[in-house]
C-alpha cells in the first residue's frame, strides 16, 4: 500500500527513484503502483493519492503488517506514530537532510520519534532538510535501509534498529549508532 497525494515535480528528479521525465505531473501513488506491477506483477498493491491526516490514516495502513515512514514533516511523522501505535503495527522511520540521514525502527510500545524530536507539541513543520535539501545519495540509502528493516521485521531475522537512532553523515563520512532512552 502506497499513500501520497503529490505529483512528480522537477525537484524528485534527483532523489527519487521513480521519477523521470516522463512522468513529471503523475501522480507519485499511480507511479508507483504501475512500477511494482512491472517489477513483479504478482503483487497485490493499492495507491491512495491522498495525503495522509488523522481522518484517514488508520483506514490507509489497518492491513499492514509494517508502515514506512517517508514523510516529509514532523506532524505527520507523530501522526503516523500515533496511529502505529494505535493499531499494533510496527513503524520504521527514516528521515534526510542535506547529506544527513538517520533511521529507526519503533514498535507500538516504544517512545519512538519523542526520544528523537521530544514532544509533539509545537513542533516545526519541515526541519532543516528545507535549507539543506536533499543530494540524490542520501534518500536511496535511507530508503535501502528502511527495506532492510522491513525484511527483518517480516522475517523476524536479524537485529533492528529498535530504540536505537542509525545518523549517517555522508559528507564526513560517518555513522553512529545512538541508543535511545527514556531519560530519568
Amino acid at each position: 500500500m502506497i499513500a501520497d497525494k503529490d505529483i512528480i515535480g522537477d525537484s524528485n528528479l534527483n532523489r527519487q527513484i521513480l521519477s523521470k521525465e516522463t512522468n513529471l505531473g503523475q501522480s507519485k501513488a499511480e507511479v508507483a503502483v504501475k512500477r511494482v506491477k512491472e517489477i513483479n506483477s504478482s503483487i497485490e498493491i493499492t495507491g491512495h493519492s491522498v495525503f495522509i491526516n488523522s481522518d484517514n490514516v488508520e483506514k490507509i495502513i489497518e492491513d499492514a503488517e509494517v508502515v514506512v515512514d517517508a514523510l516529509d514533516n514532523l506532524p505527520s511523522r507523530f501522526m503516523l506514530q500515533k496511529a502505529c501505535r494505535d493499531l499494533k503495527i510496527p513503524l520504521v522511520h527514516g528521515a534526510i537532510a542535506g547529506f544527513n540521514g538517520q533511521l529507526t525502527t519503533i514498535f507500538p510500545e516504544d517512545k519512538g520519534l519523542e526520544l528523537i524530536y521530544g514532544s509533539n507539541k509545537d513542533l516545526p513543520e519541515h526541519g532543516s532538510e528545507v535549507t539543506l535539501g536533499a543530494p540524490s545519495m542520501i534518500p536511496a540509502i535511507i530508503a535501502s535501509l528502511e527495506a532492510q528493516e522491513v525484511v527483518k521485521i517480516l522475517l523476524k531475522r536479524g537485529k533492528l534498529f529498535r530504540n536505537r537512532l542509525l545518523y549517517i553523515d555522508i559528507e564526513e563520512g560517518t555513522m553512529e549508532v545512538l541508543k535511545l532512552v527514556v531519560s530519568e
